[in-house]
């Protein structure tokens, strides 16, 4: 191997990682950050509560959904940690038994970050389209806002720019609404 080739990461890479650390591999690179901090596990956490009672548990909404907290994608040779995502059950009728999911999702949610915004655009947001995520919300508590993206063609299309406090009723989750300022709270 020459001093210029470049080592691939692997799986078994991820297990050494500190807990405290979340690994990716993307591309063939393995990408680290620290865990969320606080106020980005708050707005994580809040998007959650809202979508899970109605889209999961089918109180108030459609059920229907499966959202789940920091799921591991396996998606191609690529492997992908984003803050939230969802599966419709017509897709995914059972949560598999494996530590991680090879079926991409219907919906990802990243909550941006100043150390993790520039990857969650520039190379997860590719891959995200490139699997056939058709449903991508991107949340930048500085802010304040949230962005909906909806695959079209093979590429994302801003449908729209929620603001600090505005009443959001986004797509795929259309049938419920709930002010956007609840998960600066």
């Amino acid at each position: 191997m020459s001093a210029t080739a470049r080592k691939f990461a692997t799986y078994e890479d991820l297990f050494d990682l500190p807990d405290n650390v979340v690994g990716e591999i993307i591309h063939g690179q393995l990408i680290t950050h620290p865990r969320p901090a606080p106020k980005h596990a708050v707005v994580s956490s809040s998007i959650g509560g809202e979508l899970i009672g109605p889209f999961q548990k089918g109180r108030g909404g459609p059920g229907g959904w499966w959202i789940l907290d920091e799921p591991e994608l396996h998606l191609g040779p690529h492997i992908l940690v984003p803050d939230l995502a969802g599966w419709r059950r017509e897709r995914l009728p059972v949560i598999p038994d494996t530590a991680f999911f090879t079926l991409s999702p219907d919906w990802v949610c990243e909550v941006l970050s100043p150390g993790t915004a520039r990857t969650d655009r520039a190379d997860k947001m590719p891959l995200y389209a490139e699997y056939g995520v058709p449903f991508l919300w991107l949340i930048d508590p500085a802010p304040q806002t949230l962005e909906v993206f909806v695959l079209r063609d093979g590429r994302w299309l801003l449908e729209h720019v929620y603001q600090q406090d505005e009443e959001i009723c986004a797509a795929p989750f259309e049938a419920i609404s709930f002010a956007l300022g609840v998960l600066w709270a």
